[in-house]
């Protein structure tokens, strides 16, 4: 979905590459070697561009979608759009031999147009006050036990049996519920401990030894790890549960104090 609306969000820059390359190509068959060389590196620069376009769009779009966030510390889309001037004025300047104060003036216009339609980098933190638990922690830990389901999930794609392959897909899904949840609460962040330490690694650890074997296991130790599947997933169902339950508690005392300074 990210890289969707990464290509959908830069389609414009695709659409300039198209005459570059067309020129490069037509100056190669006419053993225009000048040309060729000149309108290469114009074609690189704005390959560079969108390049580092694709960049910036994929981190604005995950710092969009989440709900804790630190603001990029490699700012991609601002350094697209200084290189889109660079390459604008050579390509005008160099390429096409314009004067310099009108290669100037389209440069910057380029870049003021880039920051119009594409916007900025984000530059703000997506933090907020938990009280007794910092930000940065919960967002260290849940980036962390995230990075750890993606390796699961890479280990998984490698089983070639059905049936554990579905077990730990289950759990995963499972898994992402519960850190989606934790993401929207951080304050259960610390109950939930046991869950994001033990849990997860236990299963990284299953499929990763799995996988070590290559799936050649006898029919016993094949029960006992589905058994292990289904018992782990009931955990992360239960887990799931008593993060809700734990909500519902929250919006309980909640409405039990609107509904006394209500009284007063």
């Amino acid at each position: 979905m990210v890289e969707a609306d990464r290509i959908k969000k830069g389609f414009l820059l695709y659409l300039f590459l198209v005459p570059l390359f067309l020129s490069v190509v037509v100056a190669l068959f006419k053993m225009q070697f000048t040309t060729f060389l000149i309108d290469g590196v114009a074609f690189l620069l704005l390959f560079a561009v969108l390049w580092l376009s694709k960049k910036g769009f994929a981190q604005e779009i995950n710092y969009q979608k989440a709900k804790l966030a630190k603001a990029p510390g490699i700012r991609y889309k601002e350094y697209a759009a200084y290189l889109l001037g660079i390459t604008t004025f050579y390509s005008a300047y160099v390429a096409g031999a314009k004067p310099l104060i009108e290669s100037l003036f389209l440069s910057v216009i380029a870049i003021g147009g880039y920051w119009l339609y594409y916007g900025f980098d984000p530059k703000e933190d997506k933090l907020e006050d938990y009280g007794d638990i910092s930000a940065e922690i919960v967002l260290e830990t849940l980036n962390e036990a995230y990075r750890k389901l993606a390796g699961i999930e890479k280990e998984n794609d490698k089983i070639t049996d059905r049936t554990v392959h579905n077990k730990v897909e289950l759990a995963l899904e499972r898994a992402h519920t519960i850190l989606d949840a934790i993401a929207e609460d951080p304050k259960d962040l610390r109950s939930a401990r046991k869950f994001l330490v033990v849990y997860i690694d236990g299963v990284a650890n299953v499929t990763s030894s799995y996988n070590a074997l290559d799936g050649e296991i006898d029919v016993q130790t094949r029960e006992r790890l589905l058994h292990l599947m289904e018992d782990v997933e009931r955990r992360f169902q239960k887990e799931l549960q008593r993060l809700k339950a734990n909500n519902q508690f929250d919006l309980d005392v909640h409405i039990d104090v609107l509904q006394e300074q209500i009284r007063h």
